[in-house]
């Protein structure tokens, strides 16, 4: 099991620990709802080192990047980050991922650069199937053992670390990200893309700057209610805000359009791996789809549970659950029928023991404000 540059932090702060993507990894501190708690009203810190990250430099790093991801590269600028995925033969999803337009410092003329952020349980299988389609002129440098990754979550996020960056936060919009120092660590890449719904920055840097920058933020963080947060609570605020997981609700047998993420799939672009079965899929209709629902009761649908519709017909599985510290009700996603994926359409939960009754909603579950 991989430790990351961060795991003696964690257990100093008296982390409860566990395996995650073959990381030893914190999955709460002081409990999940508070955690959770922090990061929508105030601040939260999270380790998410264990993420992988690539860069693609070269002449042709542009068609690469192209040719492997589902969202269109070509309308993003220097300093601009986008969500995407990488599509298989058959329509189904390698896996999620960020893509970083970065600046072209240090390579050779006409050369373009790109930094692909991908999950930590498939950075061998990611780096394997873009190497296999690399018949460009291009390199692919892995930068995963190497660099450490925070996530700063919460509206307090950014009156904590302006006082530590030359960069001004304010005018990095939305997946945008700018390069600079941080708590006195030269070229660390700060980005405002978030996996919480609850604003903030990412934080990109060399193991040993990481460590330095976590000690820093966390002293300055005490003033502005931060907490460090864990796993647990970064899977509740994603859930609330109906973002995917990937081995959960997206993987290699559903497509981007069955998972609800058409938005980053541009038929329109030209050639990608996967274009003409997802155009195909299109044209004929997606028999079934993502959908959010809340449980009518106070037991919380877990992951593998049966879906069922109201004759009692098994129609999906859920593929995440929770119960959502904010709204205070279960919540999940599950893959339904098309004709039942609708907000207002009623639907069975399975535990097993008992049938739990839950509605479409429509997504996200959270609305900040």
């Amino acid at each position: 099991m991989k430790n990351t540059p961060l795991t003696e932090k964690h257990l100093e702060l008296g982390a409860k620990m566990a395996e995650f993507a073959g990381y030893n990894m914190p999955i709460s501190y002081s409990g999940i709802r508070e955690e959770h708690e922090a990061v929508r009203t105030r601040a939260g810190m999270f380790d998410v080192s264990h993420m992988g990250e690539f860069v693609i430099k070269g002449r042709q790093a542009l068609e690469l990047v192209q040719h492997v991801t589902s969202n269109d590269v070509s309308k993003l600028r220097i300093g601009q980050a986008q969500y995407s995925c990488l599509p298989n033969a058959n329509g189904g999803i390698v896996d999620d991922l960020l893509v970083y337009r970065l600046p072209e410092t240090g390579c050779d003329p006409g050369d373009q650069a790109f930094m692909l952020v991908v999950n930590a349980s498939n950075i061998e299988k990611d780096w394997n199937w873009i190497l296999q389609h690399n018949t460009f002129d291009t390199r692919m440098i892995n930068i995963s053992e190497e660099t450490g990754l925070i996530a700063l979550q919460g509206p307090r996020a950014i009156d904590i670390l302006q006082p530590f960056t030359n960069m001004v936060l304010k005018d990095i919009p939305y997946y945008h990200f700018s390069k600079g120092m941080v708590a006195g660590e030269e070229n660390v890449l700060v980005s405002a893309t978030g996996y919480t719904g609850a604003g903030g920055f990412e934080i990109y840097a060399l193991n040993d700057s990481i460590v330095r920058i976590w000690d820093v933020l966390f002293k300055a963080g005490s003033a502005f209610g931060l907490l460090p947060v864990g796993l647990g609570a970064r899977d509740t605020l994603r859930l609330e805000m109906g973002f995917c997981l990937y081995g959960n609700d997206i993987d290699d047998n559903h497509s981007p359009l069955e998972a609800g993420l058409a938005w980053i799939t541009r038929l329109d672009k030209g050639p990608f791996v996967g274009r003409d079965w997802i155009l195909k899929q299109k044209q004929e209709g997606v028999r079934r789809k993502l959908a959010g629902f809340v449980v009518d009761d106070r037991r919380v649908p877990r992951h593998g549970y049966r879906v069922l519709d109201r004759e009692g017909n098994a129609i999906g599985e859920v593929t995440s659950g929770t119960q959502s510290p904010s709204l205070n009700v279960p919540i999940g996603l599950a893959y339904v029928p098309s004709d039942l994926a609708v907000p207002g359409s009623a639907l069975l939960i399975d535990t097993g023991s008992k049938t739990l009754p839950a509605k479409v909603v429509k997504l996200p579950f959270y609305h900040a404000g």
